[in-house]
């Protein structure tokens, strides 16, 4: 997937990625939480999450992209890129299980998946 379809306001989104060479991303019970734990502070105020599954090597995620009239209010996050929030949130995991695990190196593949819903029977 070299030129990945961007993320659009409104839209809902089947959301994926695995470990750099299918190696674990999760290897502790605690690894979960702080997972879901960054991805409600870098990711949360960007999206609407409906779903979520997380495997010991990868995940699976059902959001929808706020509007812009969803992101204003007492914080406005009207000009934040969604892609950038994903970046973020992978950037600040990896680092913390980079150092906890002592390894090196890139975690996650790279772009991680996204599939636009369109349908209330996807993958129908």
């Amino acid at each position: 997937m070299s030129n990945p379809i961007p993320l659009e306001p409104g839209k809902f989104y089947h959301i994926y990625n695995r470990g750099n060479n299918r190696e674990n991303i999760f290897n502790e019970e605690r690894n979960y939480a702080y997972f879901l734990k960054l991805y409600a502070f870098h990711v949360g105020p960007v999206v609407d999450t409906f779903a979520y599954c997380l495997l010991r090597n990868h995940f699976h995620l059902s959001l929808r992209v706020k509007d812009e009239k969803d992101l204003t209010g007492l914080q406005d996050l009207s000009g934040l890129d969604p892609s950038q929030a994903f970046s973020n949130f992978f950037n600040a995991y990896a680092k913390s299980f980079n150092k906890a695990y002592h390894r090196t190196g890139a975690l996650f593949q790279r772009p991680f998946g996204r599939i636009e819903v369109t349908t209330e029977a996807y993958p129908g």
